[in-house]
């Protein structure tokens, strides 16, 4: 049985715009594209608890790309799988063979509750 069966989408959209046309840090949704992207693999990774005024759970997943394969995903996209909506993490990890290709590529992505 092969590990990297899962599919998942990519939504990116375009930062809005300020009234004088300069782009501002906040993502417009409604403009998003979608890219599907096949034979990956989509497991648990952490999960933290937080307490206080308004409790909160975060849970952390990792996106894996099968050998010599290589993901466009940025930081501030959001992944769809398995009826989940996920943040990016920070950067996408890529690791090289001595050739300069790609050997593989994991993303960090979470989503919180509460």
């Amino acid at each position: 049985m092969s590990l990297y069966r899962q599919t998942v989408v990519i939504y990116r959209a375009p930062y809005r715009l300020d009234r004088y046309g300069n782009a501002t840090t906040e993502r417009d949704w409604t403009r998003a594209t979608a890219t599907t992207v096949r034979s990956v693999a989509v497991q648990p990774d952490s999960t933290a608890e937080a307490d206080g005024d308004r409790p909160a759970v975060t849970t952390g997943w990792r996106l894996i790309t099968r050998r010599g394969v290589d993901l466009d995903l940025i930081p501030g996209d959001r992944v769809l799988s398995a009826g989940r909506l996920l943040e990016t993490d920070g950067e996408v990890a890529r690791w090289w063979e001595s050739a300069g290709r790609i050997h593989h590529a994991e993303a960090r992505l979470v989503v919180v509750a509460g």
